[in-house]
């Protein structure tokens, strides 16, 4: 599970998020899940797993969301994206080109 937060070390909020999102990749053992914090008011998490394959957007959400349910609601409330992606879709998606290559927060 890679974490860095833009540069910086992961937070006490992204740490409690990836701790939750273990449960999703002790299931999902290829999955390459991305936790980072966009500004201070903001999460994004990226899961690319090839078992998205075939599954529509509902379907990973629900799945995913099942996991992210155990956090507390403020910590939810401070995630603004989710990407669910295989990994053909992530070669595409300008959302995963930006978690790549982050463009600065102005917060």
């Amino acid at each position: 599970m890679s974490t860095p937060a833009y540069g910086e070390s992961p937070d006490s909020d992204v740490e409690q998020l990836i701790a939750a999102l273990a449960h999703y990749e002790a299931k999902h053992p290829e999955a390459l899940i991305d936790v980072r914090r966009k500004n201070p008011v903001a999460i994004h998490i990226r899961i690319i797993d090839p078992d998205f394959a075939g599954s529509d957007r509902v379907d990973r959400e629900d799945e995913v969301w099942e996991v992210l349910e155990s956090v507390p609601d403020d910590l939810a409330a401070n995630i603004t994206m989710v990407l669910l992606l295989t990994p053909d879709e992530a070669e595409r998606s300008f959302a995963s080109f930006e978690f790549d290559h982050p463009v600065p927060s102005r917060l």
